[in-house]
């Protein structure tokens, strides 16, 4: 087995999310994946970066922001581990509102009352432990119970296909869309879709954006749109339009200090704020049409 190297920074959660805007525009072949992570508090954070070779990952160690005196950096081979196991343990049963998102191993922890999906760490994002995904879940549980019952809608960017079973869940006679520019996404939401027994209602589509036929003419009471700043930014108009009278509209993925662009964006295409949330450093905006 090739031994893979890691690039270990530790900091301040302000320090360090900076980083991955730079690390986004990283050529593929020299970082295999990033993950940011609370280091004991919610304000100091350690960034994790792992690469096949020791020269990709000392490479990595000169990306930008990492050099700030305020930040350690550490490089080492990765000690072989059951990797699969690690992940289950570090992934408990999460709460965000009336919701609860667990794997197989965690079902014991579902407390009574409360709505369970079901959702496995996997290749798609999406397991509800990320604070973009848990702040839409409890954006959409907020809507709910203020009596909001949309006929329509779509998860655009689903990846596991989590906020559409969410939706499957709370409207049963509701038609739902989710759609991914990932094609192991797409089925991945199928999977998820089948195993919370909401399958027949999602129709789950490999998309970039809108540019498919199932948007022709369509508008939906609600959409979800969980992925990143820039992109929600450049489909600001089409979103705008392909929501309905009186829909609502979540959106997630964006920084805090990303926020006012991308709020400025929407209202430009003439819709109306209706929530904000902060967790964790990350906002999620709800707009009304």
């Amino acid at each position: 087995m090739s031994v893979l190297w890691r690039v270990e920074a530790r900091g301040s959660m302000t320090g360090l999310r900076p980083v991955l805007a730079a690390l986004d525009a990283v050529p593929e072949p020299l970082a295999l994946s990033w993950s940011l992570f609370e280091d004991g508090s919610e304000t100091a954070g350690r960034l994790d970066i792992l690469c096949e070779t020791m020269k990709a990952a000392e490479a990595m160690a000169k990306t930008q922001g990492l050099d700030a005196a305020s930040i350690t950096v550490h490089i080492a081979p990765l000690p072989e581990e059951d990797w699969v196991a690690l992940s289950l343990k570090g992934l408990p049963l999460v709460r965000a509102g009336r919701f609860a998102v667990y794997g197989a191993h965690a079902a014991a922890d579902l407390a009574p009352g409360c709505i369970g999906l079901e959702v496995e760490a996997g290749p798609a994002f999406g397991t509800g432990h990320h604070a973009t995904t848990r702040g839409c879940l409890e954006a959409v549980d907020v809507i709910e119970r203020e009596g909001f019952t949309p006929e329509s809608v779509l998860d655009l960017g689903a990846g596991s296909g989590l906020l559409a079973i969410a939706a499957a869940r709370l409207w049963p006679d509701a038609q739902i869309i989710a759609t991914d520019i990932d094609a192991e996404s797409v089925a991945e939401t199928l999977v998820n879709a089948q195993k919370n027994s909401v399958g027949p209602q999602i129709e789950s589509i490999e998309a970039d954006g809108y540019d498919h036929p199932v948007f022709d003419g369509r508008r939906f009471d609600l959409i979800f749109a969980n992925i990143l700043a820039g992109p929600l930014i450049t489909l600001a108009q089409q979103t705008a339009a392909h929501l309905a009278p009186g829909g609502r509209l979540i959106l997630a993925g964006l920084l805090d200090e990303q926020a006012e662009r991308v709020s400025e964006a929407y209202l430009a295409a003439g819709l109306s704020p209706a929530a904000t949330q902060s967790l964790d450093g990350w906002t999620i905006l709800v707009f009304r049409a």
